[in-house]
């Protein structure tokens, strides 16, 4: 593999040693300290996983998006807490996931504390894509079926997208897995309206590697999420209707399923609310598919 090749000669970066450090230190003390701590302890070691992640990145090409634009890299902080909020939000609804030792915070607290450990979902994944995308077997893909941005396809995502969320609000039992899904469908055709960086430009070349390193980054956080989780406290435990059977950590196995739509949608939200502030040109900044 010519990453590998070039990786094995390339020194492994100073903020990925700091991000090991990180991971090693945080895990242990979110697992095995006493009492509450997860409310402190998650954000270090996510910000240890996303140093990690972007290091691997550069030992595998020779830069990274921390590396490339560090300004882009730190705002996906602040970008990523109002993406998770808003499926918080729909969750209210749905109820599919609780936070067990929500009540030892008062309102306030728990605000500060779950806003800063929402800040890591979207430099890990993002950054785990990027390795994914430096993987052999992903970057030989050939090109797949072509998926063009017709006003018939834009038009048909957006109304769909609204039906799902619409009727997951209002039969939560039945449709909570649409949540999945629908904010991709209403953001995406948006994106391409308003001539941001959107998934269907790599669709319409009928190259699906960036939405594939994408769903695979997202999975391997999934792991990640849910078994540092499992022995955490404060911690998420999930109430799916029919579909609570073989468990992975908290997570039902089928769950794990909605990582995939789930890292679309995250591209998707990021695209859109950047391309309110940069007109587009922060575009090209994720590379999911270059060595």
């Amino acid at each position: 593999m010519a990453g590998e090749k070039t990786g094995q000669t390339r020194k492994w970066p100073v903020l990925g040693r700091i991000g090991l450090v990180l991971i090693a230190l945080f895990w242990a003390l979110n697992w095995w300290l006493p009492g509450t701590r997860s409310q402190w302890g998650f954000f270090p070691l996510w910000f240890g996983y996303s140093l990690t992640m972007d290091a691997l990145v550069f030992w595998r090409k020779g830069h990274s998006l921390l590396t490339r634009t560090p300004g882009v890299w730190a705002g996906l902080f602040l970008v990523s807490a109002p993406a998770w909020w808003l499926f918080e939000l729909i969750n209210l609804r749905t109820q599919n996931w609780i936070y067990l030792g929500e009540e030892n915070f008062s309102t306030l607290e728990y605000a500060a504390f779950a806003t800063l450990s929402f800040s890591t979902v979207m430099p890990a994944v993002f950054g785990t894509a990027e390795w994914v995308g430096t993987w052999e077997r992903v970057r030989r893909l050939g090109p797949g079926p072509v998926i063009r941005k017709t006003r018939v396809l834009l038009r048909g995502l957006f109304a769909s997208g609204g039906l799902m969320l619409l009727l997951l609000l209002a039969w939560p039992e039945v449709f909570f897995p649409l949540v999945w899904g629908s904010v991709y469908c209403i953001i995406e055709p948006l994106n391409v309206k308003l001539g941001n960086r959107s998934l269907l430009d790599d669709l319409a070349r009928g190259d699906w590697r960036p939405g594939i390193a994408l769903s695979i980054g997202c999975l391997i956080c999934g792991f990640f999420w849910e078994m540092w989780n499992f022995y955490s406290w404060p911690k998420w435990s999930y109430r799916i209707p029919y579909a609570d059977v073989f468990h992975l950590f908290e997570m039902p196995l089928a769950g794990y399923l909605g990582y995939i739509p789930f890292s679309l949608e995250l591209f998707a939200f990021y695209q859109l609310v950047t391309g309110f502030f940069t007109g587009g040109k922060a575009r090209n900044h994720i590379h999911l598919t270059e060595v």
